[in-house]
This record gives structure tokens, sequence and C-alpha cells, in this order.
């Protein structure tokens, strides 16, 4: 599988930039290699977000930061270019066991089952969302969420692979779910990162999005994927 869009710092590459289409945040996707202080930004943003809620050590930073395992990432820049959120990706796989999903089941009766639907959708690209943050009292931040949520949407086209994959807890699948995002039927949920969690299982089909995806969000993925794939849209900052 080829990915549709190049981002690396390899010759004849371009960085990637769109604007969330509710709002006047711009969106930057890049790689680790290619923008290494945006990717500091975006960890140092990912650990106090999620020290904030006491469980900081699920960003793992000693082995995140030197980014062999980050495909892409993304970061929301707000009009003074402040780093306000952003999400990262891995894949796509070749095995199943690369996926940190697997290990969040790890000791659960349910693990062979969410290896199983891993292993089953590879031939097709499957790719990981991780460490998901955006900063709590930023301005536009319900419109700067909504953009967040699309975002495995995006990951999984620039990265040619036809599933993306995550998992949240309870309180965050309807945002995940106006995306498009599955959670998996008769899967028991994993006490991750620790047993205040309820934490689910979540697909996306970029074929297929259910009916159920509202149509501005459909419009909203329309328009940021017509800006991906144009080359006059500037991604560094200004």
């Amino acid at each position: 599988m080829t990915a549709v869009i190049t981002l690396d710092g390899s010759t004849g590459a371009r960085p990637l930039s769109y604007c969330i289409a509710e709002c006047r945040h711009r969106v930057v996707v890049s790689t680790p290699r290619a923008e290494p202080e945006l990717w500091d930004e975006y960890l140092a943003g990912a650990a106090r977000s999620y020290a904030a809620h006491g469980v900081g050590g699920v960003v793992d930073l000693d082995r995140v930061r030197e980014g062999a395992s980050t495909a892409l990432f993304v970061v929301v820049l707000s009009p003074d270019d402040r780093v306000v959120a952003g999400l990262r990706s891995q894949g796509p796989y070749t095995s199943a066991d690369q996926a940190h999903a697997v290990a969040e089941w790890d000791g659960h009766p349910d693990q062979p089952l969410v290896r199983a639907l891993i292993e089953e959708r590879l031939p097709f690209g499957v790719v990981e969302s991780k460490t998901v943050w955006v900063e709590r009292d930023v301005p536009d931040r319900r419109e700067i969420v909504s953009g967040v949520a699309r975002v495995p949407l995006h990951a999984s086209m620039i990265l040619g692979a036809r599933y993306a994959f995550g998992t949240a807890a309870a309180h965050a699948l309807p945002m995940w779910a106006a995306t498009g995002a599955l959670a998996v039927g008769g899967l028991a949920t994993a006490g991750y990162p620790d047993v205040r969690y309820r934490t689910n299982l979540l697909w996306w089909d970029r074929w297929d999005l259910p009916a159920t995806v509202p149509d501005g969000v459909r419009r909203a993925l329309d328009l940021e994927t017509a800006q991906l794939l144009s080359p006059a849209i500037p991604a560094v900052r200004r």
C-alpha cells in the first residue's frame, strides 16, 4: 500500500496543512523527523494534559520521544501559533502485536478477540490513533475537539490505509461516533489506563462511513481533504 500524500522531509515531499472547517485554527500534519520542534511541543502538551487527569504515565515519553513508532503526528495551531491540541498515528501495521490496543487488554480474556479484529483488517491497511489531547481552556474548544475527532480518517488517507482504530473511554464515544467510529460490540471494556476507565475499541472504515455520520461532518471532511490535497496551503508556522 502506498501513502496518498508524502509528508516527510525527503526529496519531492511537501508539508501538509489545513484549517479546521468550523474555526480559524490550523492543523499541521508532519513527522517527528521533519518537524522536531513541533513534535516536542506536541509531546509537552500531551504530558501536561494526561498528567492533569492523573494518567501522565500513559504518554510514555521515554519510549515515544525518539519518534520511531510514530508514522505521523498532527497539531492544532491557534491564530497566534500556539500548539493547543494534537494526536499521533502508528502504522500501517504488519502485525496485530504492533498495536498498543492489544496491550491495553493484557491479561483479559478478550485480548485474543482484539488481536483477531486487527489481524483480519491488515490486508486493507490499519493505522492506530494515539495520545489525543486538547488544551482545556482554549477558545473554540468545541470546534477544535470536533476537528481532532476527524483526524483518524485523514491519517488513514495520508498513510494509505482503509481502517483507523483507537481506544477511548465511554464518555468520549459520542465525539468519535460523530465521525464514523464504531465501538466493537461484544468486546468487554478494558480498565485502561486504570480501573476508573472503561475503555472501548473503536474502528473507522474510510471506504464505508456509517449513514449516521451527520452531513456537516461529511462536508467538513471534504473541505479539509481538499486542502490536504492542495499544494497551495502552507503548512509551517507563519
